[in-house]
C-alpha cells in the first residue's frame, strides 16, 4: 500500500500536534501499531464535535473535546457562530434607535439589557431619571432575572433527565410574558426603557399580574426545592461537577451566580448601587463549593431575592413622571406628539438626532443582569451617535470557564456542565 492511501486511511485520534509526527513516521515505513502503542495502546482517544447544533450545546457553541474512553482529556471552545457585528450597528445608530438591538443579545433577560443601555448613556450624558421610573425598571429586571432563571432551571433538569420540569417552569414563564404584555406592550423583546425613564407607565393591571406572581410564585420555588434538593439523581449529577475554585473564578473572569457559586459574593447591585437598589434590602446568595450543584443553589436562592425586592418596590412605587421633562434627552409623551406642535418638533429631532453627549466624554457603566455584570463603554464624538460602543456580556465571560472546568469530566456530563455555566450565545457572539 503507498503511504498516500495509508495515511487516507489512518484517522489520527490525537491534536494536530501529533499528525505531523504520525505522517512522517508512515514516510519512514513504520505501522500505525509502532507509533500508537505508547500513547493510546487501547484505542480509547479520539477527538469529538459537539455542537454547534442548538440542542447539544445550549445555543451555537461548538466544542471540540479531545477523549480518553470517557474522560474530557481537553477541552476547546469555538464561538462566533450567531455573530452579527451589534456594536458596529451601535456606531450607526442613535441611542434610542440602539435599544431593540439590545433585546437580542441575552434575548432571555431583555430587560436587564435595555435597563444597561440606558444607564451608561444616561451616565456619559448627564440625565436625570424620576424616581418613579428607577423602581419600574427595577420590577423589571427583577422578573427578567426570574425569568431567565426559569429556562436555565428547566434546561437544566432536563439534561440530567427530567423532560417534565421543563414544562412546570415554562408555566411560569409563561405568567411572566403576560406581565411582560401588559407593562410594556411586548411578550419578549420588550424595548420598554427610555433614555431618561421608560417608554409607558405601569397600568393597575399590570400591578396587580405582578402582585398575584409575587404572592404565588415563592410556593412553586419551594415545591421545586422539596423536588430537587434531595432528588439522588439530580443530586449525583450535579454534585462535584464542573468544580471551579474561587481563586480560578476570579482569574479566568468569572461574574454573576457562576463566580458567587464558587465563593465570591460580587454583586453590582451592592457594590455599585445603580437605579434604587440602595434603598431595597436582599441578600446576595453565595456557595462555597464551587460545583455545578452550587450554582444552582445559587441561582434558586436569586429567584426568592428577586421576589423580595419586587415587592419592596411595589410598596415604595412613588407617584410622578416616568421620563425626564427635558426635549433633547428624552421622548415626549404621545399626547404632547399628537397635540402640540413642539411635542411633534422635539420628537422628529429626537428620532432623526438623538441625544448628543458632550464631544469627547467617554464613559462605562454595568448592571447585575441574569448571567452576571453587563456593561457598555461609550466614547462620544458630540453627534448622536456613540464614536465608539463595547459590551461586556457576562456570558462571554463564564464561557472561558468552560475549558478549564471540563478538563477531567465525563463527557456525559458536559451538556450538564454548560447548562451549570448558562451562556447564551447571542451576547457571546454580539
Amino acid at each position: 500500500m503507498s503511504t498516500k492511501k495509508l495515511k487516507d486511511k489512518v484517522k489520527p485520534t490525537f491534536f494536530k500536534e501529533h499528525q505531523e509526527k504520525l505522517y512522517q513516521a508512515l514516510e519512514d515505513k513504520h505501522t500505525t501499531v509502532e507509533i500508537m502503542k505508547d500513547k493510546d495502546p487501547l484505542g480509547t482517544e479520539m477527538i469529538l464535535n459537539m455542537g454547534p447544533q442548538h440542542p447539544a450545546t445550549h445555543g451555537v457553541l461548538r466544542l471540540a473535546l479531545q477523549l480518553n474512553g470517557e474522560i474530557i482529556e481537553k477541552a476547546k471552545l469555538d464561538v462566533g457562530y450567531l455573530h452579527r457585528g451589534v456594536e458596529k450597528i451601535a456606531e450607526n445608530k442613535t441611542y434610542q434607535e440602539f435599544m431593540p438591538y439590545t433585546d437580542r443579545m441575552d434575548y432571555l433577560s431583555p430587560y436587564s439589557n435595555n435597563v444597561a443601555l440606558c444607564t451608561a448613556v444616561e451616565k456619559i450624558a448627564n440625565v436625570e431619571v424620576p424616581e418613579r421610573a428607577h423602581y419600574i425598571r427595577m420590577i423589571g429586571c427583577e422578573l427578567a432575572r426570574i425569568s431567565s432563571h426559569l429556562l436555565w432551571l428547566g434546561t437544566l433538569v432536563m439534561d440530567a433527565g427530567a423532560v417534565s420540569f421543563f414544562i412546570w417552569t415554562f408555566r411560569e414563564r409563561e405568567k411572566l410574558y403576560d406581565i411582560f404584555d401588559q407593562l410594556t406592550g411586548h411578550r419578549f423583546t420588550v424595548s420598554h426603557a427610555r433614555i431618561g425613564g421608560v417608554a409607558n407607565d405601569i397600568t393597575d393591571t399590570a400591578m396587580a399580574m405582578i402582585k398575584d406572581f409575587a404572592n404565588d410564585f415563592p410556593q412553586e420555588l419551594k415545591d421545586w426545592h422539596g423536588l430537587l434538593d434531595r432528588n439522588r439523581i439530580f443530586f449525583d449529577r450535579n454534585e462535584g461537577v464542573g468544580v471551579l475554585k474561587t481563586e480560578e473564578a476570579l482569574n479566568k473572569g468569572a461574574c454573576g451566580p457562576t463566580l458567587r457559586g464558587s465563593g465570591y459574593a460580587y454583586d453590582i447591585r451592592k457594590f455599585a448601587p445603580y437605579a434604587r437598589y440602595d434603598e431595597v434590602e436582599f441578600e446576595v446568595p453565595t456557595r462555597l463549593e464551587g460545583d455545578n450543584l452550587a450554582r444552582y443553589y445559587v441561582r434558586m436562592e436569586e429567584m426568592h431575592e428577586s421576589i423580595r425586592i419586587i415587592q419592596q418596590c411595589l410598596d415604595k412605587l412613588p407617584k410622578g413622571p416616568i421620563r425626564t421633562d427635558n426635549a433633547k434627552q428624552a421622548y415626549p409623551s404621545k399626547d404632547e406628539v399628537y397635540y402640540s406642535m413642539e411635542g411633534m418638533i422635539h420628537d422628529f429631532m429626537m428620532t432623526d438626532t438623538g441625544i448628543c453627549p458632550p464631544e469627547g466624554a467617554e464613559a462605562y457603566h454595568a448592571v447585575e443582569a441574569a448571567k452576571g455584570e453587563l456593561g457598555y463603554f461609550i466614547q462620544s464624538d458630540g453627534t448622536g451617535h456613540p464614536w465608539r460602543l463595547k459590551i461586556k456580556a457576562p456570558s462571554f465571560a463564564n464561557l472561558q470557564i468552560l475549558e478549564f472546568i471540563l478538563d477531567g469530566e465525563m463527557v456525559a456530563d458536559t451538556v450538564v456542565i454548560i447548562g451549570g455555566v448558562d451562556p447564551v450565545m447571542g451576547e457571546c457572539d454580539k
